[in-house]
């Protein structure tokens, strides 16, 4: 019974591409970005932009490490 639980749990915390999450662990801790690809274990966000060139600063976080703060709808 408790490993059903344990398992609906970890379901819910996967955030899908366009989510909003907060990193909660690690060396990115404290940075918010928006969910780009989901991978099995981990998501790739993209967390800003270089001014001088316009291109996309991207991290891998472990669905451990973040949560979501918003949805896509």
């Amino acid at each position: 019974m408790s490993e059903e639980k344990a398992k609906n749990t970890r379901a819910k915390r996967k955030a899908k591409e366009g989510d909003m999450i907060e990193v909660v662990k690690g060396l990115q801790k404290g940075k918010k970005g928006e969910v780009v690809t989901v991978r099995e274990n981990s998501v790739i966000i993209q967390i800003g932009k270089l001014s001088e060139t316009g291109e996309p600063i991207k991290t891998v976080v472990n669905h451990k490490n973040y949560k979501i703060i918003s949805k896509k709808e």
